[in-house]
């Protein structure tokens, strides 16, 4: 089970990194440490440095990975520093586990003359995740920076090193997992070989390996034409993308086939019903995307119109008599704050099984689990269910309902092989804001922290 990061070690590394915002006025120093998420210092704290100190220790240890994140996105740091705080961010994580012995398998069998055609590239993956070093970096009396060392024996000298001398050098066989499956997955990626024959190439190599610690590189997505291939463990379902997301429904969707041979649909009733209609790649769906998307279907003049009328169209579609799913879908949005225009779009009343024929025609199965009261659609292809629970799902006429609660779990199990992850909440859990904040608020933080989910900016 993960343990999440050593929070006193996560203060310790930002201690030494935000002195850099000494560099504003005091003027400045305020807004510098919101965009930073931190407590604003009290003008009257006194120095530039007693500020920033106070500033730190007011913060709380929830919101330190947070705040750690956007130090590495809006700060200068060295590739040392980076590492260190990623490393431990990442320690602790449920993600798979790469053994020792199949990374360094894995490394004999790569040639690095796949990724030399493209130098540049693979130069910016190295530098990316590993310590290059530097004229700042590292003991004086340690040799030539790595980075000088690469240059000479794979780049100028092809032949001199080997992948595994390379992965050697790298300390790739003593990394963090995430940091080794970013790798992994970044040798596979167009970005580094835009050429897809190379890129199913090595993944066929690594794959070799790979399975015999349960798990495969997998084609999850496109982007720009190219495979997009994430590091997947082999116990979990198939992920596919969408092909069709009906969402913030509040009516039955009347749909016909505008062609049964490529699944083209067309809803009949727009005005109940979202279609989301463009391609959906490897980071899933984020609000961003969403935003776009609503801004250019409806032709709406600035982003800031469409936030606030895609948050308006979305919130009507939320049932009357569910405080707690409302409350989740608000507070979703109030506690990431601006941070959500980075994450997974929050999509409400997503609808999973359609039947054009009644539960009188088709049998009592005919609308079982129809509806989703949440979907997130993560990175990687994963697919995140959150639904609210209220009476309804386990009883009748206030009286405990056996069958009703079979048919839930029945759902569950079907999402589950289909593919999804399902989390359930009480309605009870929700009803009331003040005490579904903290709960969503560590439940959302612990959720992230699972599937590698970071806000985006870019």
């Amino acid at each position: 089970m993960a343990c999440g990061p050593d929070l006193k070690a996560l203060r310790g590394l930002l201690a030494g990194i935000v002195v850099d915002l000494m560099a504003h006025t005091h003027r400045e120093l305020g807004p510098a440490c919101e965009r930073l998420g931190m407590p604003v210092p009290d003008e009257t704290a006194g120095s530039k440095r007693s500020r920033i100190e106070q500033g730190l220790a007011d913060l709380a240890d929830a919101d330190l990975p947070a705040v750690a994140e956007r130090v590495l996105l809006q700060l200068e740091v060295t590739s040392t520093t980076r590492n260190a705080i990623q490393d431990v961010l990442w320690t602790g994580r449920a993600t798979l586990e790469i053994p020792a012995r199949v990374r360094r398998d894995l490394a004999r069998d790569l040639h690095l003359s796949e990724f030399i055609t493209y130098a540049d590239r693979f130069r910016g993956l190295l530098a990316r995740l590993w310590i290059m070093g530097g004229p700042f970096e590292g003991p004086i009396f340690e040799g030539p920076p790595l980075g000088e060392r690469i240059e000479r024996h794979v780049f100028r000298n092809p032949g001199d090193w080997t992948a595994e001398d390379l992965f050697e050098q790298l300390k790739a066989f003593e990394a963090v997992d995430t940091r080794f499956i970013l790798f992994v997955e970044g040798l596979a990626s167009a970005k580094v070989l835009p050429n897809e024959p190379a890129q199913r190439r090595v993944v066929t190599i690594i794959n070799r390996h790979l399975h015999t610690a349960g798990a495969e590189l997998r084609q999850t997505g496109s982007d720009g034409g190219y495979p997009v291939f994430r590091l997947v463990s082999l116990q979990a379902a198939r992920p596919r993308p969408p092909k069709n997301l009906i969402f913030a429904t509040t009516a039955k969707p009347d749909i016909r086939f505008l062609s049964s041979v490529d699944n083209d649909i067309e809803v009949l009733n727009p005005d109940a019903v979202l279609v989301y209609d463009r391609p959906i790649n490897a980071d899933g769906i984020r609000w961003r995307d969403l935003q776009e998307w609503w801004k250019d279907t409806q032709g709406l003049p600035t982003d800031q119109a469409a936030k606030e009328s895609l948050y308006t169209r979305l919130g009507s579609c939320l049932p009357t008599n569910s405080p707690g799913q409302r409350n989740l879908f608000v507070l979703y949005h109030e506690l990431h704050g601006p941070a959500v225009y980075g994450l997974p779009a929050l999509l409400p009343e997503v609808w999973l099984h359609w039947d054009h024929k009644t539960v009188r025609a088709r049998g009592v199965d005919a609308l079982l689990r129809f509806r989703m009261d949440f979907l997130l659609l993560l990175p990687g292809g994963q697919r995140v269910v959150l639904e609210v629970d209220g009476s309804q799902h386990y009883s009748t006429d206030g009286l405990p309902d056996s069958h009703k609660y079979a048919a839930t779990m029945k759902g569950d199990r079907d999402l589950r092989l289909s593919g999804y992850e399902v989390f359930r909440f009480g309605s009870d859990e929700l009803d009331d804001p003040s005490r579904a904040r903290p709960l969503l608020q560590q439940f959302f933080a612990d959720l992230f922290d699972r599937f590698d989910v970071v806000s985006s900016l870019n």
